[in-house]
């Protein structure tokens, strides 16, 4: 009797590619960005007041935090795979609450699509430790960067379009989006992960983790380095376009340089080529440095005002070359047994950020205009940089050597 033999590829699951990584990463841009620009517009709308809509990202700001440090223990409770279909289909109820428009609905669609991105981003960063080797890693991070570049290039300007046509079109894009994304996510097949080994005890919580992680002074400085990056993209984000309202340049000048530096996200594979001729203690120092070069120089040219933003422009490109590499130094520092856990604490920087720059830029006004930002930014930067400078010096660069000079994303 003939036997039928199990196709191999039903028999043992493919692992995961640096591609299918970029693929997931792509649409979860298109799912974000496509209403990245809308949330703020509808938020107004429905309070009325622009001080309730500081206050409503505030409180949303903690409860990602806290949502984001209590992946680790859902992810113990329920299997990561649907963890992770947990935050997709969170992205999807959340547009439904922002078609309906009333003012608790909308607070709702915010709350849940920030909860959203926590969950998806913890157990994407596992996922990535699980199935991707170290000399991967920064290959991965370009891979995510590119594949993203047309979702964060496009999604803001289309969003904000489609709003003013037909108010629905852009959560009903995004929705689409998520649930692609979705689909993607189970037919790649990545399951729950590697397990390292099985858990014993209770799930750990927060209080347990978090000394753990302070411990270990490598992913602290890792962790500093995603807070103040992120604290960088706040100030070009939100406080560029008032600084150019502010200085006669024009209400659409933000936006449109918003557009034009995600575009810089194509050439990604440019930029990690330059960083494997390099050590990665090279690049992180010389994007924190440019950094803060060019916005303490467009805080000391304020009388310049199209200057200034010149500056803060290139900035944002040394932004994203941060964003490609300035978290490695905490991906390569992971133990494999922590994977979850610190997935998690990584992914608070985003909410840390958002809590902490507003809180500060206040602050500065109180005392200086709004230029001052640029320069407590500055400030924040040149420490990074200082931080990076002990890094050690041949981190990444042997990894990275291994990796072929001419093809920064091969066809997996």
């Amino acid at each position: 009797m003939h036997e039928r033999r199990i196709p191999e590829w039903l028999r043992h699951a493919p692992v995961p590619s640096v591609r299918d990584f970029g693929i997931l990463a792509g649409l979860e841009a298109v799912v974000r960005g496509t209403l990245i620009s809308v949330f703020p517009l509808i938020i107004y709308r429905a309070l009325g007041d622009a001080g309730l809509v500081s206050a409503s990202y505030f409180a949303v700001g903690v409860l990602s935090l806290i949502a984001g440090l209590m992946v680790p223990a859902l992810v113990r409770l329920v299997p990561r795979r649907w963890a992770y279909s947990l935050g997709a289909l969170m992205f999807v109820l959340s547009a439904g609450f922002a078609i309906e428009g009333s003012p608790a609905s909308v607070l709702a669609a915010l709350a849940l699509n920030t909860m959203a991105a926590v969950t998806t981003f913890v157990c994407f960063n596992a996922y990535v430790l699980d199935y991707i080797a170290r000399v991967e890693l920064g290959r991965c991070e370009t891979s995510r960067m590119f594949y993203s570049a047309l979702g964060w290039t496009a999604g803001p300007m289309t969003g904000v379009l489609l709003l003013e046509v037909w108010a629905p079109a852009p959560f009903l894009i995004s929705a689409a989006a998520a649930l692609v994304m979705l689909a993607a996510f189970w037919w790649m097949r990545m399951g729950n992960g590697k397990q390292i080994a099985r858990a014993r005890g209770p799930a750990s919580s927060p209080l347990k983790y978090l000394p753990r992680f302070l411990e270990q002074p490598r992913l602290v400085t890792g962790w500093l380095f995603a807070v103040i990056r992120s604290s960088g993209w706040w100030i070009y984000v939100v406080y560029l376009p008032i600084f150019a309202i502010e200085k006669g340049l024009g209400q659409e000048l933000g936006g449109i340089l918003l557009s034009i530096t995600n575009g810089c996200l194509f050439a990604a594979p440019l930029l990690q080529r330059w960083v494997q001729r390099h050590s990665i203690r090279m690049a992180v120092r010389t994007g924190f440095l440019t950094v803060t070069l060019c916005f303490g120089a467009a805080a000391a040219l304020q009388g310049w005002p199209a200057l200034s933003v010149a500056l803060l422009m290139a900035g944002s490109a040394a932004l994203i070359l941060l964003d490609i590499c300035g978290g490695l130094p905490f991906l390569m520092a992971v133990k494999p047994s922590e994977r979850t856990e610190m997935s998690a604490v990584y992914s608070s920087y985003r909410d840390i950020s958002g809590i902490v720059t507003p809180g500060a830029a206040w602050l500065v006004l109180m005392v200086s205009p709004l230029a001052g930002i640029f320069a407590a930014g500055a400030g924040a930067m040149a420490f990074a940089a200082l931080l990076a400078g002990k890094l050690h010096p041949r981190l990444g660069r042997n990894r990275a050597a291994a990796l072929p000079a001419d093809d920064p994303l091969p066809a997996q």
